[in-house]
């Protein structure tokens, strides 16, 4: 039979479409067709083929913009919005515009072409998220930016142009309104009970186990009770944070390992499907927020919203997330 389940936090309902209840082994497998490093402009040696790097982890006495780096951050060549101009609006009777005021920049995560960001070692993603971390609090200073979105886009079907291991951040001069629909349901139910939802959420979860694939002092990833889509994985800080831009040293090394645990498990449960990482954190420059808690989502691309899903705002879910946490928990460490 199948179930409509809702969402905590927003309120939205999933359908989980039971009766197409499908496993692992039932999506395809996607095979790449790789492009190799001949041209690739983020490899190691070819840096002058991007825009002047803006940060990047290196080895001492290196130059920018030269060999002897291990993660490395420059402007997307073809940026979404730049830093110059201005956030004033401007009105045309009933419309509004502004300048493409913001940033777009590429974190080029190793300088290895065929590496793969579940198979790095942990140190090395310790250095990603670090980066992350400098690249949020050096943008937060700009106060026309009100949100920084990081994200990572894992093969053709999920959006990226090309293959050597990357991620990506826009910061915009808006909040986008996702964020405000979540923080007014966190808010509903701090007023009827003085909790946080997530953190309640996270302490079900952790106590329940039946969606949790990997946990840790200071994380857990699980596959939520109302997943979108299949073996959709979010990974929670275990206290209330709302802030991604405050994580602590302890608090990367320990989401350094559940990540990349995460990361390889769906890997070797769906033979490397391509996905979508994203961030979900509070705004910047913007008061009134420390009620959210923030997570990354990690969203395997296995299926293709369609005419029902972009006509209603429901989506169609043949997975459930108990399928699929079971299926993670049972992904060998390889």
């Amino acid at each position: 039979m199948p179930q409509l389940r809702q969402d905590p936090v927003t309120d939205n309902w999933v359908i989980i479409a039971t009766e197409r209840s499908k496993r692992p082994h039932d999506f395809p497998v996607y095979r790449e067709n790789r492009r190799g490093p001949e041209n690739c402009p983020f490899c190691s040696g070819k840096e002058e083929c991007t825009p002047p790097e803006l940060w990047a982890y290196r080895e001492a006495g290196s130059q920018p913009d030269q060999p002897g780096w291990w993660v490395r951050v420059v402007p997307n060549k073809f940026p979404a919005l730049k830093i110059e101009g201005s956030s004033e609006r401007q009105r045309e009777g009933i419309y509004q515009t502004m300048d493409g005021v913001g940033a777009h920049e590429v974190i080029i995560e190793t300088p290895e072409h065929e590496a793969d960001f579940s198979r790095l070692g942990l140190e090395q993603v310790k250095e990603i998220i670090r980066i992350w971390r400098d690249r949020y609090q050096d943008l937060r200073r700009d106060h026309r930016l009100k949100y920084i979105q990081i994200f990572k886009n894992f093969g053709s079907v999920a959006g990226a142009s090309l293959e050597h291991p990357h991620s990506q951040l826009i910061a915009t001069p808006m909040v986008p309104p996702g964020f405000w629909e979540e923080l007014r349901g966190i808010q509903r139910h701090a007023s009827d009970t003085g909790r946080c939802i997530v953190c309640d959420l996270v302490e079900h979860e952790t106590q329940k186990e039946e969606r949790v694939f990997v946990r840790s002092d200071r994380f857990i990833a699980l596959c939520p009770y109302a997943s979108r889509f299949p073996f959709e994985t979010w990974i929670l800080p275990r206290e209330h944070r709302h802030d991604f831009g405050s994580i602590s040293e302890p608090e990367i090394e320990d989401l350094a390992g559940v990540m990349r645990a995460s990361l390889h498990k769906l890997g070797t449960a769906l033979q490397s499907p391509p996905y979508n990482l994203v961030l979900h954190t509070a705004p910047v420059n913007v008061d009134g927020v420390e009620q959210y808690h923030w997570r990354i989502e990690v969203i395997p691309r296995l299926t293709i919203v369609a005419g029902f899903e972009w006509g209603t705002g429901y989506y169609i879910n043949p997975t459930t997330p108990e399928i699929a946490a079971e299926s993670m928990r049972e992904a060998l460490m390889q």
